[in-house]
């Protein structure tokens, strides 16, 4: 279904294609990424962050987005996943939880924790991160976190220990 491989400079032109369709972004705090001057910029960030994904449609070869990990600093033993973007077309199916179930079991090899942070406005992601993890419920916990003076919901899963 999806294959994930480490972003590349060389990924610029067949990303930003994905990138610059506008509506990708009208739900994200930077509403400016699908014009080139605001994906440069993130995509600049991608690279320089070398925890960037390039995800692909194996039956087709071509690029449907990316993805991000980022290790943090105030959570011990966590790691992020984000910046999390598709091509229209794989929406609301199947995609999302694949590239996710990929970077989670990914995650889990070297981190005890995954957390998510996704805004208030951004109603798609908050959909879909709720969903994420209904579907993973049997094999994860996962814990839903409002913060008061933030623009966050803050998205955190675990690993079910076997006692």
């Amino acid at each position: 279904m999806v294959c994930l491989r480490p972003l590349q400079a060389k990924d610029f032109v067949p990303l930003y294609r994905v990138a610059s369709d506008a509506s990708i972004w009208e739900q994200h705090p930077d509403k400016k990424r699908h014009t080139l001057s605001g994906f440069v910029k993130f995509f600049s960030e991608s690279i320089k962050s070398n925890g960037a994904l390039w995800i692909e449609d194996v039956e087709n070869g071509k690029c449907i987005g990316s993805s991000r990990f980022k290790v943090l600093n105030d959570f011990p033993n966590a790691v992020e996943i984000g910046w999390t973007f598709l091509s229209r077309k794989y929406w609301g199916g199947t995609h999302n939880f694949a590239i996710k179930q990929l970077m989670l079991d990914h995650a889990f090899q070297y981190f005890k924790e995954v957390v998510l942070f996704v805004d208030f406005e951004n109603v798609r992601s908050l959909k879909a991160v709720e969903k994420l993890g209904r579907m993973l419920s049997e094999e994860l916990r996962f814990k839903k976190e409002i913060t008061k003076g933030n623009d966050n919901i803050t998205y955190r899963f675990q690993k079910k220990h076997s006692d």
